[in-house]
């Protein structure tokens, strides 16, 4: 088992998940953040400190983001971990801008 995040985070990178994360299994990419299923020990911390409901536990995963569980662990092999809060993108947006560009 494992937690995952999905396309909410994309060009957002907020970092609270990985402040609360006792095990350092996020990894940063240029637009988003990534979960590494060998490492999270399924702890549920990260899963609602996220502003923008952008991980899942895996069981959870909704259908239309399942290729993100794949693409987190990929992505976990090739790049580095992060280990502390930093400053989102500029680009990102908050939940509510997110459902609304997806017609929620």
């Amino acid at each position: 088992m494992t937690y995952v995040v999905t396309s909410n985070c994309t060009n957002c990178k907020y970092t609270d998940c990985v402040d609360v994360c006792p095990v350092e299994a996020f990894h940063e990419g240029p637009t988003m953040l990534y979960i590494n299923p060998e490492t999270c020990i399924v702890c549920g911390a990260c899963e609602p400190a996220c502003p923008v409901n952008a991980i899942y536990e895996i069981e959870d995963v909704p259908d239309d983001e399942k290729e993100y569980i794949e693409m987190n662990e990929k992505m976990c092999e090739e790049l580095p971990i992060i280990t502390e809060m930093k400053e989102p993108l500029p680009t990102a947006r908050t939940l509510e801008e997110i459902e609304a560009a997806k017609g929620k």
